[in-house]
């Protein structure tokens, strides 16, 4: 049974639509795939409703990739099968949302401001109907030749945090993301804890204080994770008792990693399942739940 806990679609900062994304899970041989798109739940009514035409079992699981901040660092949280309609999480990711739009218009104005002759339209056409974030500036900066991915766009001299063109955003408490996320029926993983290449990463004490808030579990197989972050991250769930995951963090085009390329093991899905009350996987074409 191979499953994939982590993927984007055109609802955020994905190259796929919610529909092809789900064709291509199914092309691809996973049995399960969880939507998680950044703070939004736009792409589950039709990535649900492309599970019928497939000829092969595939089960969607519902979730989102929270944006949050602990130890003054911005970090994700993976929320699986939570209500997307309780007030208290639903307003904290609009308030997310919201922020979105004049963020990117901002992080523009200062990378015109270094000579970048960067637009906001091309940076809104790219985006398209996603909810506009740094990877459709780094698209732009690669279309322009000033970095060859959209990864190295996220660096110092560019946007990662902390860099001249990087502009702070709203981000959730992150132990009050997993106290809204549990309130809503959720389910929480941190989203590639160690994944140094992107920026800051924060403590191992950060960790423990989120598994105390409830956290649920850890990101562990990731392709942004070595060898050596992922047996620290394997002996740091074990001793916190939190559950480890993996996943591809699948962008499309956008990023090199494939569906499927990292996966979970069914009893920590079946795990995940059992604690969330506040929605069900979503079986299609005779997929198993």
């Amino acid at each position: 049974m191979r499953i994939d806990l982590h993927t984007h679609s055109t609802a955020s900062d994905g190259t796929d639509t919610p529909a092809e994304l789900i064709r291509a899970a199914a092309a691809g041989g996973l049995d399960v795939v969880a939507l998680t798109d950044h703070d939004t739940t736009r792409g589950h009514a039709e990535a649900a409703a492309a599970l019928a035409g497939l000829d092969r079992p595939l089960t969607l699981v519902t979730g989102a990739e929270l944006s949050c901040r602990i130890e003054g660092t911005g970090v994700h949280l993976l929320a699986y099968l939570f209500d997307p309609d309780e007030p208290d999480l639903l307003r904290e990711r609009e308030l997310v949302r919201d922020d979105r739009v004049p963020r990117a218009r901002t992080m523009v104005a200062k990378l015109r401001e270094l000579g970048v002759p960067i637009t906001w339209e091309r940076v809104a056409a790219i985006a398209g109907d996603g909810s506009v974030g740094r990877p459709h500036l780094a698209e732009a900066l690669v279309e322009l030749g000033l970095v060859p991915t959209v990864s190295d766009a996220f660096t110092a001299q560019w946007l990662g945090d902390g860099g001249p063109a990087y502009v702070p955003k709203h981000e959730l408490d992150a132990c009050e993301a997993v106290r809204l996320v549990k309130a809503a029926g959720g389910v929480t993983v941190f989203a590639h804890p160690l994944a140094v290449k992107r920026g800051r990463t924060v403590s191992e004490a950060a960790i423990a204080k989120l598994a105390a808030c409830g956290l649920d579990g850890v990101e562990v197989d990731h392709m942004d994770h070595d060898a050596e972050a992922r047996d620290r991250l394997r002996g740091l769930a074990a001793d916190l008792g939190l559950l480890t995951t993996g996943s591809s963090d699948y962008h499309g085009t956008r990023k090199t990693c494939r569906l499927g390329e990292y996966t979970t093991d069914p009893e920590t899905y079946g795990e995940i399942t059992r604690r969330a009350t506040g929605a069900f996987p979503v079986p299609g074409a005779g997929g198993r739940p």
